[in-house]
């Protein structure tokens, strides 16, 4: 089952704020055993919020989504989640629930009494409405929800732009939802770094390893170099441990064998 990400927003597109969620959600995914397999940029474009969605509803993947799921005019991700499911939005009671406890602690806070009928107020519950048919995602910071959507085997997680939230909303849908998951596929990687070779030159190595041993990918990472370190290219192997050491070995022979200087990373 594949895993996937969205992150929503303008500001990222434009440069306004730099993205953490892509390398966080990467991190958090490795401390389990998991990894990404693919993920996307998205502009607060209604159009294509929604066509992104509708295709990635239909893939079967866990998808998680940030970004986008306020209530203020350039928050469009839960309308557009309702239009990709073709269901309407709808006040999700225990979000409602949610947010309540919320208005009452910011008005504790403040030494008064919370007022759930004032406009502001009634604006805040806008954030509780999901698409029909939704569960919600605790949020430990402000106890404002996010929402999950199951599709076949698979669902998506929508949580909100801020990594103060989006993280451990994230954090607790894998460890609720998916411990079976976690470190099932025995993964290792192993490579080093070779100097002053041209990357065609390797590249009939890098295709007998893959077509030796099928449950390995190899890559490579090119780099001119610095002030610090010559040109080099990172070569390795990861996938199946037991394939990988055995490809590592047949890597360094052919290495050794055509005089290629490196060093193990």
């Amino acid at each position: 089952m594949a895993i996937g990400l969205i992150i929503i927003g303008d500001e990222i597109l434009s440069g306004k704020r730099t993205d953490k969620h892509f390398p966080k959600v990467v991190e958090l995914l490795a401390a389990r055993g998991l990894q990404l397999a693919w993920a996307e940029y998205l502009g607060d474009e209604r159009e294509r919020i929604t066509a992104t969605l509708r295709r990635t509803f239909a893939s079967g993947d866990i998808v998680f989504s940030c970004g986008g799921i306020g209530a203020t005019p350039d928050d469009h991700t839960r309308q557009c989640a309702a239009a990709a499911l073709g269901v309407p939005l709808e006040l999700h009671p225990q979000a409602r629930e949610k947010i309540a406890e919320r208005i009452a602690d910011v008005a504790r806070e403040a030494g008064k009494e919370p007022d759930y009928t004032s406009p502001d107020m009634v604006h805040r519950f806008r954030m509780g409405e999901f698409p029909r048919g939704a569960d919600i995602i605790p949020n430990p910071y402000n106890k404002i929800p996010g929402f999950a959507v199951r599709h076949g085997e698979g669902a998506h997680y929508f949580v909100p732009g801020f990594p103060v939230m989006a993280w451990p909303m994230i954090e607790w849908v894998l460890d609720m939802h998916y411990p079976h998951l976690f470190r099932k596929v025995p993964r290792l990687e192993k490579a080093v770094l070779v100097f002053e070779q041209a990357e065609s030159a390797l590249t009939p190595l890098m295709e007998s390893v893959e077509l030796e041993f099928p449950l390995v990918k190899v890559f490579s990472l090119p780099s001119v170099g610095d002030a610090t370190i010559r040109r080099h290219i990172e070569l390795g192997v990861k996938g199946e441990p037991e394939q990988v050491t055995a490809a590592f070995a047949r890597m360094l022979a052919t290495l050794d064998g055509i005089g290629a200087e490196y060093r193990h990373v």
